[in-house]
This record gives structure tokens, C-alpha cells and sequence, in this order.
């Protein structure tokens, strides 16, 4: 027994001493070949590719341009957009302006008349209170008077007097038309000065857009014409259409409404 292990310690030791000896040599010889032969890491860029390049620039340019084509023509609807509310705030504001010149002169009219000598009596007072509120609801009805104003009239107050003369009514009732048209007209210059503000900026925006998308159509273009001269070998490929650019909405000039 005792030589039985003794003869297999002998077989069995040189055995596993040549494996590892086998496996030390193999890890020194990769050592060494990672020694001799290091990875490149010098911070040198690898050298680029013109025609990878010249293709991502390509792509960069046509979507930039089909992107800015894109925000022109909305920029351009939206200057449509504003010029037509602006004519319509300009209408607005004429129509205003007209009708509170003709209140201006109603109220003119009115201020030359004398009012007549009534008798004092309560049937004429009650006749007078009846005319007033007469002629304050019908220029209600025509819009010349608010509901608010209205209930100052029969409420008689705010200088409402039932008292007075229908003359002299009229010439009040005249006025507070012409204030309340004034305010109106007043409104609708307000609005038709903004409106003319939102249109010019639109208008603006729209301007430099287009120029921004004929610049990116006009950089376009010389690579699709290099594209068209040198087709693909094998077949003909056409170069496509450049991204045409949105005409500008021209300015609209303002025409300030009337003051009086």
C-alpha cells in the first residue's frame, strides 16, 4: 500500500507540474503580446469620412429646411389671420366714429332749443315723467342707451328729472347718447390699435421666417444639383425639388381713426 501511493505521488506531480508550467507560459506569452502591442488611446480622432459626413449634412439641411418651410407658412396664415381681424377693428372703429358724429351733432341741434312755458300742474308733471321714460326706453332699444342708464332714468337719478321739460330731456337724454357713443368709438379705436400692433408683428415674423426658409431652400440647392449631375451608377435618380419658400404677407398700413 505504502507503495502503491508512493508511485502514484510520483506519476501524478510531474503531470500537474507540466499543466501549470503549460498554463504560466501561456498567460506570459499574452502578457507579453499586450505589452508589446498596446491599445492606441493617444487621444487622435480616427480619420472621418467625407462621404458619411457630406450625407449627414445633407439630411441636417433638408430638415432644417423642410422645418423652417414648414413654421413660414404658419406664420404666414397667422399674418392672414391677424390683417383680416385689423380690417375688421378698422371697420368697427369708422362705424363708431361715424355714429358718435352723429350724435355729436344731435346734440348740437338740441342745445339751441329753447324749452316752452307749461303749466306747473301734476297732470303736466306725470306727462313729463311719461315722455322721459318714453324716449329712454326707445333709445334703448335702439342701442343709444345701457340697461344700467335705463334703470338711472326710472329710477330717476344721475340727473334723471322727471320734472323737467321734455325739451330740456331731450337735450340730456341728447348728451348722455353722445358720451355713451364717444366711450364706444373710444373702445373701438382701443381695439383697432392693438389689433394693428398684433398684425404688424405677424406680419413682421412672417417677413423673416420666408427670408429664413429661402436661405435654407438656397443652401439646399447646391447639393441636390451636385446630386443630379453625379446620379447614382446604375440608375438616374432626379434631385428632388428644393422646399420652396412662403411668400411674406405684406404690411398692412395702419390708417389711425378719426379723433375728435
Amino acid at each position: 500500500m505504502p507503495q502503491t501511493v508512493l508511485y502514484r505521488f510520483l506519476i501524478e506531480v510531474p503531470e500537474a507540474a507540466a499543466i501549470w508550467s503549460a498554463l504560466l507560459l501561456l498567460a506570459l506569452g499574452v502578457l507579453a503580446v499586450l505589452v508589446a502591442r498596446p491599445e492606441r488611446d493617444d487621444g487622435t480622432d480616427p480619420v472621418p469620412d467625407p462621404v458619411a459626413e457630406e450625407a449627414a449634412r445633407r439630411a441636417d439641411l433638408r430638415r432644417y429646411a423642410d422645418e423652417v418651410a414648414v413654421a413660414a407658412a404658419g406664420a404666414a396664415q397667422t399674418a392672414r389671420r391677424r390683417r383680416e381681424q385689423w380690417l375688421t377693428a378698422h371697420d368697427e372703429a369708422d362705424r363708431a366714429w361715424r355714429a358718435y358724429d352723429e350724435a355729436e351733432a344731435a346734440a348740437r341741434r338740441f342745445a339751441g332749443a329753447a324749452a316752452p312755458r307749461t303749466p306747473r300742474t301734476p297732470a303736466e308733471y306725470a306727462a313729463r315723467e311719461r315722455s322721459l321714460h318714453h324716449a329712454a326706453m326707445a333709445a334703448h332699444w335702439r342701442g343709444d342707451l345701457s340697461a344700467r342708464q335705463l334703470t338711472d332714468v326710472l329710477a330717476h337719478r344721475n340727473g334723471w328729472d322727471p320734472r323737467r321739460h321734455p325739451a330740456e330731456q331731450e337735450i340730456v337724454l341728447a348728451r348722455a347718447v353722445r358720451e355713451g357713443r364717444r366711450a364706444g368709438w373710444a373702445a373701438a379705436a382701443e381695439r383697432e390699435r392693438r389689433a394693428w400692433r398684433d398684425a404688424e408683428l405677424a406680419a413682421e415674423a412672417a417677413r423673416t421666417l420666408a427670408a429664413e426658409a429661402y436661405a435654407a431652400a438656397d443652401a439646399l440647392r447646391p447639393a441636390l444639383a451636385g446630386d443630379a449631375v453625379a446620379p447614382v451608377q446604375g440608375r438616374d435618380e432626379a434631385a428632388p425639388t428644393p422646399v420652396p419658400a412662403p411668400a411674406a404677407v405684406p404690411g398692412a398700413r395702419w390708417r389711425p381713426a378719426r379723433a375728435g
